[in-house]
């Protein structure tokens, strides 16, 4: 008995030694759903996802310029699929791990109609973007206010965020009526948390396909491979869906 109780000792001190930590760089969109995946993947596996939030172009500048991050969880496809061909993401290890959907939000409850005609007429004085350089869902937005011929009457309106985080900020916050987010931002389990939305038909922008990749600094490490595994997986598509994203 004392033997027995000596290896379940040894083997409960020994069991902290197999989990690691995985730096993980998460696109701004993707916040919320990421907090709660990393809560279970750290319950699930032992293992503790660092994440850091941001535009997916500035992280991918920061990539090339020799940042820690083991994997990369990008707002777009063209990003992690550049990074495979320069070499500092890990061939084949690239898939898409949700598609995003944009919407035009305010946080006042009526003021922003079902079909986006607030746009057209108008009558706001600041409309926010992420910026469409280094952010998806701002050349997103960009792309519907071209598409609708709008584009250049509201763009003295448009107030820029450096990602769509503080894009979404500023309508929040009231600094701006309105402004393309993330529905990710706004939705959760089937239904709009506040204020007013119009959910920008797909056919008026490109897909938003969202990939995930493995960085070189994370090629051979258990926890990085296990978080692009666990991402993959029921549990965590179960979460994805419910911030109103697609696969």
């Amino acid at each position: 008995m004392k033997k027995l109780f000596s290896l379940f000792l040894l083997a409960g001190l020994a069991a902290p030694a197999f989990a690691d930590e995985v730096k993980v760089a998460v696109a701004a969109n993707f916040t919320a759903p990421m907090q709660k995946i990393a809560a279970e993947f750290e319950k699930d596996t032992g293992h503790k996802a660092l994440v850091s939030t941001g535009a997916t172009g500035a992280f991918y500048a920061q990539i090339k310029n020799g940042a820690p991050f083991e994997v990369f969880l990008s707002a777009d496809d063209e990003t992690p699929a550049k990074l495979e061909a320069e070499g500092a993401g890990v061939k084949g290890s690239r898939f898409t791990y949700a598609i995003g959907k944009l919407v035009l939000w305010s946080a006042k409850p009526g003021f922003v109609d079902a079909k986006g005609e607030v746009l057209k007429k108008g009558d706001y004085a600041k409309l926010s973007l992420a910026n469409p350089k280094t952010a998806p869902y701002g050349a997103a937005g960009v792309e519907v206010l071209k598409k609708l011929g709008v584009f250049d009457a509201v763009q003295p309106k448009i107030v820029q965020g450096e990602n769509i985080s503080q894009a979404f900020q500023f309508v929040s916050t009231g600094n701006a009526e309105l402004g393309f987010v993330a529905l990710s931002q706004v939705w959760q389990d089937g239904a709009l948390k506040s204020g007013s939305a119009w959910i920008v038909p797909q056919a008026d922008y490109a897909p938003i396909r969202q990939d995930a990749i493995l960085l070189a600094n994370g090629a051979g490490k258990p926890a990085a491979e296990a978080l692009l595994k666990y991402l993959q997986g029921d549990k965590a598509k179960a979460v994805i869906k419910s911030y109103g994203y697609e696969f």
